[in-house]
C-alpha cells in the first residue's frame, strides 16, 4: 500500500493514502485508516497517547475521505509532545496527499 499510494509529510508525522478502486475491495468499502507508532516515540504510555489523539482526529476526517480509501499515519518522534498542531498536521497532511491522489 505504501509503495502504490502517495505520501505527504508535516513535522510530527508522514500520510500514506491510496486511493482504491471500489470493485478491488472486499468487505466494506468504506476509507479505513492505520496508525503506525514506532518507540522512537516514546514508551508505551506516550505511543498509546498519540494513536488515541490520531485516532479521535482520523474519525471527524476519515468520513470526508473518498469510498475505498486506505490510509496509514506514521507518526515521527515529535509527536510525542506535540498539542493541537498534531490535528492540524493530519488534516493538512491529509488533503495535500488527496491531491496528490488525484494528480496521478
Amino acid at each position: 500500500m505504501i509503495r502504490r499510494g502517495v505520501r505527504a509529510g508535516r513535522p510530527t508525522l508522514v500520510v500514506h493514502l491510496l486511493l482504491e478502486d471500489e470493485s478491488r475491495l472486499c468487505g466494506d468499502p468504506g476509507p479505513r485508516a492505520g496508525f503506525v507508532v514506532s518507540k522512537a516515540v516514546g514508551n508505551a504510555v506516550v505511543r498509546n497517547r498519540v494513536v488515541r489523539r490520531l485516532r479521535h482526529a482520523m474519525g471527524e476526517l476519515l468520513p470526508t475521505m473518498p469510498t475505498g480509501a486506505l490510509v496509514v499515519v506514521r507518526a515521527l518522534p515529535p509527536a510525542a509532545a506535540a498539542g493541537a498542531e498534531l490535528v492540524d498536521d493530519l488534516a493538512g497532511a491529509l488533503a495535500t496527499a488527496r491531491r496528490k491522489g488525484r494528480r496521478r
